[in-house]
């Protein structure tokens, strides 16, 4: 029914009659000639309707904007001085000999040109949001990045294997989302938060490189970078290392960011999780932020102090300084709106110092703690963080995780803002990282019990084993997170392929061998037939979209999201059933009312 698409008509097709369907962008009527941007996937090309052809011209006299739209037409060059550098076709246009409404359309809620719109509005009528060129080019670049994820994983020997949607539920991360059984009186599939077991089965079968880019499902709290469901990049590998395997990844993203958008990634630095821990606060920091944590612990055991000293001898206990180059220009207003935000993550305020002359020593400081700090602290401070007149120190004094929550997230705020820009604390650049050696188990002090990290199929790092027993807090994984630009793009590790490993892991865990024969049997069994070492990761294709995008959330890459409180305002999703089929799933609800 066409030639070409809008977007792509160009100088090349100069002079030849072309055939054109899309939609109507724009219309401008100039005193007698009739200009039409048409619209389709590719993008926009102008369309000319001159008064010459009467019933053409009547045609396009009753156009509006997003009627779907039949162009035949002769592609010739725009008049000098009207060219648009910005578009394929920005130095032609298209004399309309015939056009067809194929479609009317009733007038939109908004003009797709519009960037004011709420996410409301835009997630309500999707369809017509999803017209907008930002979000045509979003999408189209998702599927480029799926692409060469595919011919690279293809061009290594991976084999895409499909796992269950409809599975067993073995609640170890997330809740599950779960699926009544209509055959099965009171029992439930539940929806893969992962591949993982599944793939871990396809390594014992044989199948040594395995791939899927599939749909995973997790009923959490939503934020900008989560969804209830998202689609998984998910990767598994049989006889290569830890190193293999990072090195084999990193090269895929390198791969995928040349081909999709044109990006070459610089180096990827190494970090383990605890200098990560030590110097940022954050397991995914972003090194674009030229500020680190400066360790206090030690030097504030002894000051007066109380609240830096309290958490310096508490166990589990630290304080950190954040020095602010330039920061002794921000107005006290200013300061005040950073204590209210480190609240956020449990922090009970925000100690400070302003650095006015550093050789002036205690005098040269300004700030309402000073006081409360002998000499030998407030020396050690200056010269442990390097402050230079005109600094400024912010302080964290807690437990450690609301430490490093906190004072990582203000970090991280005041990189980001106009001062941090303007004072040279931020480079706008891309910063990958790979994090490694993170800790096996952290302890849940309500329950008093060991959970596992990222999940218990992890294999502790070699001569770590027999921790597990002693001092689970001391064991690493050999786990791994590439970071980039403060988001984690993927996370993996190497797996336990030994029955007995794994149940020392399941007895760190508390997980008796009848509950792990009940949730993870089928596992236990498999690992008994000669299973490989084996390892593997997953990529958060939404994630990794999104930071190609400069998208401010995940939203803008999924074609339907739903809504951080998991609603699909487009469907309506989720939704009453009625009475009929709630029987036939053998459910009863506590309020019958909520039945339709």
């Amino acid at each position: 029914m066409r030639t070409t698409y809008c977007g792509l008509v160009s100088e090349a097709l100069m002079d030849q009659t072309v055939t054109l369907m899309g939609w109507a962008h724009r219309r401008r009527d100039h005193g007698g000639v009739i200009f039409i941007d048409l619209r389709d996937r590719e993008g926009l090309v102008q369309i000319v309707c001159d008064p010459d052809r009467p019933e053409m011209f009547k045609t396009a006299e009753g156009v509006r904007g997003e009627f779907c739209l039949k162009v035949v037409g002769k592609v010739r060059a725009r008049p000098a001085g009207t060219e648009n550098a910005n578009l394929v076709s920005g130095k032609v246009e298209v004399l309309c000999h015939e056009l067809e409404v194929l479609n009317a359309s009733v007038t939109p809620p908004f003009q797709l040109d519009d960037d004011n719109l709420s996410e409301t509005v835009r997630l309500t009528h999707r369809v017509l949001d999803l017209r907008r060129p930002a979000m045509q080019k979003n999408l189209m670049l998702r599927y480029r990045v799926a692409m060469e994820v595919r011919k690279f994983l293809d061009a290594n020997g991976f084999v895409d294997i499909e796992t269950p949607m409809l599975t067993k539920s073995t609640p170890e991360g997330a809740r599950d989302y779960l699926v009544p059984s209509r055959v099965h009186d009171g029992q439930f599939f539940a929806l893969p938060q992962s591949p993982q077991l599944f793939k871990q089965l396809l390594m014992v079968a044989g199948f040594d490189r395995y791939y899927q880019i599939t749909k995973c499902f997790r009923d959490e709290d939503l934020r900008a970078d989560r969804q209830p469901e998202f689609t998984q990049i998910d990767i598994e590998t049989s006889f290569l290392t830890e190193e293999e395997i990072r090195a084999m990844f990193e090269g895929m993203i390198r791969t995928v960011f040349k081909n999709a958008i044109g990006v070459d990634l610089p180096v990827y630095p190494v970090m383990s999780y605890a200098d990560a821990m030590f110097k940022y606060g954050s397991d995914k920091p972003d090194l674009r932020v030229k500020l680190q944590f400066t360790e206090l612990t030690e030097v504030m055991k002894d000051v007066d102090f109380k609240v830096f000293s309290t958490p310096a001898t508490t166990p589990g206990g630290r304080v950190v300084a954040l020095r602010v180059p330039g920061g002794g220009e921000m107005s006290r207003g200013e300061i005040d709106g950073y204590t209210e935000f480190v609240k956020i993550y449990g922090a009970k305020g925000l100690a400070w110092v302003k650095v006015n002359d550093v050789a002036k020593g205690r005098e040269g400081l300004q700030s309402p703690i000073v006081k409360n700090l002998h000499d030998a602290a407030i020396a050690e401070i200056l010269a442990r963080t390097g402050a230079c007149n005109g600094d400024l120190i912010f302080f964290g004094a807690d437990k450690a995780k609301v430490v490093n929550d906190a004072i990582g997230a203000l970090r991280i705020k005041i990189g980001h803002s106009e001062f941090g820009k303007s004072h040279g604390l931020f480079d706008d650049v891309w910063a990958p990282l790979w994090v490694v050696d993170f800790p096996m188990f952290e302890h849940d002090e309500e329950e008093d019990r060991w959970n596992a990290v990222h999940h218990p199929f992890t294999s502790p790092k070699d001569g770590h084993e027999n921790l597990m027993d002693t001092d689970p807090g001391a064991c690493i994984a050999k786990a791994y997170d590439m970071v980039l630009n403060g988001w984690e793009l993927g996370g993996g590790s190497i797996r336990i392929h030994r029955a007995e490993v794994q149940s020392k892991v399941f007895d760190a865990l508390k997980i008796t061998p009848e509950d792990a024969k009940v949730k993870f049997g089928f596992l236990l069994d498999a690992l008994q037939y000669g299973a490989p070492p084996h390892g593997g990761l997953a990529f958060g294709l939404d994630r990794l979209v999104t930071l190609m995008t400069k998208a401010e959330s995940i939203r803008d890459v999924i074609a339907f999201p739903k809504t951080q409180r998991a609603q699909c305002l487009l469907t309506g999703a989720p939704s009453l059933v009625d009475e009929k089929q709630l029987r036939e799933l053998h459910i009863r609800l506590r309020n019958p009312q909520a039945a339709a």
